[in-house]
């Protein structure tokens, strides 16, 4: 953790993030989409957007879904469905199955598609939020390269979070009445460091068809070109996926290159099979995983790691080191003000829960990359007790606790 803060201050190395569908739900929101501690995610992870879409849609789609399992007890999430859907309209023309032929499967897609964005097309709420600290990392430091970021998600939150901060980014796409997609400046790096990227991997909200082109459009209604098949689209709808898969392929056996994963469960083999072709190829590549649960839950990770021994996990409980399984055994402080820090990313035990990393959950993440700079933890002053009846003593109650201070 010494070294990584190192790494994340200082600017030098080529550092990469690639955020999953678990980072969103990081944001807790109450039913008016404010900000709340205690409150639902403002975007559902998987699972959840899997239930919310599928429920919502009419009763005779949801039928449809259903028989469209390979085994009975099989519970595919949403992307799963989305392309079963898809290759099932690309392959039977005017046969039917299931009752529907091609053009209803096609549809159907378009369907799921408008649910799925309607649930992932949330806007980041005011306030303080790790998509907000993780950007102010971004802004605070100069940098040698410009920070990577590469995304399967469909929502617009990270966007959100660059254009509040006034920082700027290049995802691809140039032009102003209707930019459009660029495999050439994908490939290219002549923009300045400053300029991060951002890669939507899997489509985005917003992105549409016009002529031969993609373009983005910025509406939130847009929902043709999330998650499609890799495989089976023309020219024109293949050719932002094939670029940013190729991209990160570049990225990843550059050498001397960090990628830090988080709210990524290693589900999906498409990207997998990109991370552990660039890992084979570059010895010098390294992988960061900070996963959400403990080890043993983290099936799919902790068997990647095993076999590629630049890929590190980090759970709640273990990690995977070199291809070595083990425990947390927190190590002595190297510095006194480090005790403070350490509470960034380790919260102790107590008698009724077990010690735990803390940086698998992508607020705590974003928040331990925003405090880098900082040499020292301050916790803020306990107020003192407040009076039943200020007035009556002459004095005015105390300001609430505010956490913690960081000096710099």
């Amino acid at each position: 953790m010494v070294d990584l803060r190192q790494i994340l201050s200082q600017g030098r190395k080529r550092v990469g993030l690639l955020i999953g569908a678990g980072a969103p739900t990081a944001v807790k929101v109450d039913d008016k989409g404010q900000l709340k501690d205690d409150g639902k995610p403002l975007i559902p992870d998987v699972a959840r957007l899997t239930d919310a879409v599928v429920n919502a849609l009419p009763a005779a789609d949801q039928g449809v879904i259903a028989k469209l399992k390979t085994k009975p007890d099989e519970n595919p999430n949403i992307e799963a469905i989305l392309t079963r859907v898809r290759r099932l309209a690309q392959a039977i023309a005017s046969e039917k199955v299931h009752g529907l032929d091609a053009t209803g499967y096609t549809s159907l897609a378009e369907r799921i598609c408008q649910e799925i964005g309607s649930k992932v097309g949330e806007r980041l709420p005011d306030g303080q939020t790790p998509f907000t600290e993780l950007i102010s990392w971004i802004g605070g430091t100069h940098r040698d390269h410009p920070v990577e970021i590469f995304t399967p998600n469909y929502d617009l939150l990270i966007e959100e979070a660059f254009e509040r901060a006034r920082l700027p980014y290049f995802d691809g796409f140039t032009g102003a009445h209707m930019p459009f997609f660029d495999p050439v400046s994908v490939s290219g790096d002549k923009l300045p460091p400053r300029w991060s990227r951002l890669w939507k991997i899997h489509g985005s909200l917003g992105w549409d068809v016009h002529g031969d082109s993609i373009i983005r459009t910025g509406l939130r209604t847009a929902t043709k070109l999330i998650y499609p098949d890799h495989l089976k689209y023309d020219e024109v709808t293949r050719q932002p996926y094939s670029s940013l898969f190729e991209h990160l392929r570049q990225f990843l056996i550059t050498p001397d290159t960090l990628l830090i994963c988080s709210g990524f469960s290693f589900f999906d083999a498409h990207i997998c099979a990109v991370l552990d072709e660039a890992l084979a190829a570059n010895t010098h590549t390294a992988i960061f995983a900070f996963q959400y649960q403990n080890l043993d839950k983290e099936t799919l990770a902790t068997k990647f790691a095993m076999n590629r021994p630049n890929l590190s996990v980090y759970a709640r409980d273990g990690a995977v080191i070199f291809g070595v399984p083990g425990q947390w055994q927190p190590g002595q402080p190297p510095t006194d003000d480090w005790e403070s820090i350490r509470q960034t990313f380790w919260q102790a035990g107590t008698s009724k829960d077990p010690a735990q990393f803390l940086l698998g959950d992508f607020a705590k993440l974003a928040r331990f990359f925003s405090l880098t700079q900082a040499s020292k933890m301050i916790p803020a002053p306990t107020p003192a007790p407040t009076p039943a009846d200020p007035s009556a003593s002459g004095t005015a109650p105390s300001p609430p606790a505010g956490g913690a201070h960081a000096k710099s």
